[in-house]
């Protein structure tokens, strides 16, 4: 009998110790996080690395914020650290190369870069690397018979030849969502060149229009932009009344006849009433 209680006290203090464990062990369970990143560039600006963490808590996506990610340079069996940085509230990070010589390729022109999270309380840690090579797009407008066109050059920066048989988005920069122009796919022929039909018409503050030629998101070279200004577009015309007297301007704005009529009326009405409370005074003396 006493056999029996023993082995019935074991089993319930293993059981308790299985669970006080399991629940310890869900407490501690850390979530992974994914990071991506694109490779950027634009010619005679900025070039740099767009970043984006995440993760899958509950079966929902969420975004990871404030972690701090650090950037490392690979090359030639080295690793060499070029920054850190840390994401916003969306998980995103933008990590801008102040210098080109500060990252370097390997032995067959490739550039590797790495993004690497430690890991914290809450997040198991992360690494993400991409490669490219360098690219370059010479852009420019050219006019043909009084028809403007835009020209565009894919190169190869580490060898100087041109690329062939790659799409170019050719399209006009807005506030919120760029205009594309031309074919839907424009491949640059053996000489890595596009040539891209400006229909007239667009409109322009000024008569200003700013073309963006686009690489997007290549598997070899990432996302490449050149930029090309040209004062070809129709000016806008600028009908905004906001310095104007209307019925939807602000206060100070309001309309004249709104400021002169009714107070002419409050005056009318309070000076008739101030006319009859004097002649009831006049009244009740005489």
């Amino acid at each position: 009998m006493k056999n029996q209680l023993n082995i019935r006290h074991f089993f319930l203090v293993l059981l308790s110790v299985f669970c006080i464990s399991s629940n310890f062990a869900q407490k501690t369970k850390k979530s992974k996080v994914r990071l991506k990143a694109q490779y950027v560039k634009i010619m005679n600006g900025e070039i740099y690395f767009d970043i984006k963490a995440s993760s899958k808590v509950k079966k929902k996506n969420v975004d990871v914020a404030n972690i701090e990610i650090a950037v490392y340079n690979e090359f030639d069996d080295e690793k060499v650290k070029i920054g850190k940085t840390v994401t916003n509230m969306k998980g995103e990070s933008r990590f801008v190369i102040k210098n080109r010589n500060s990252i370097k390729a390997d032995s067959t022109n490739i550039y590797e870069i790495s993004f690497s999270f430690k890991g914290n309380d809450t997040y198991k840690k992360a690494k993400k690397s991409i490669s490219f090579k360098d690219a370059s797009i010479e852009a420019k407008l050219i006019t043909k018979d009084s028809i403007n066109y835009i020209t565009a050059t894919l190169l190869d920066k580490s060898t100087g030849n041109p690329i062939s048989d790659e799409s170019l988005d050719v399209q006009v920069k807005r506030l919120f969502k760029p205009l594309k122009i031309g074919e839907e796919f424009n491949n640059t022929d053996e000489n890595g060149t596009i040539l891209v039909l400006i229909e007239e018409g667009i409109p322009g503050v000024d008569g200003n229009l700013t073309f963006e030629v686009v690489l997007n998101d290549n598997d070899d070279f990432g996302t490449v932009k050149a930029i090309v200004k040209a004062p070809i577009g129709v000016p806008i015309v600028d009908e905004s009344t906001y310095d104007q007297r209307t019925m939807w301007s602000p206060r100070n704005k309001t309309p004249l006849f709104l400021l002169i009529f009714p107070n002419i009326l409050i005056v009318g009405i309070w000076g008739l009433i101030i006319y009859l409370i004097a002649n009831l005074f006049k009244i009740t003396k005489s």
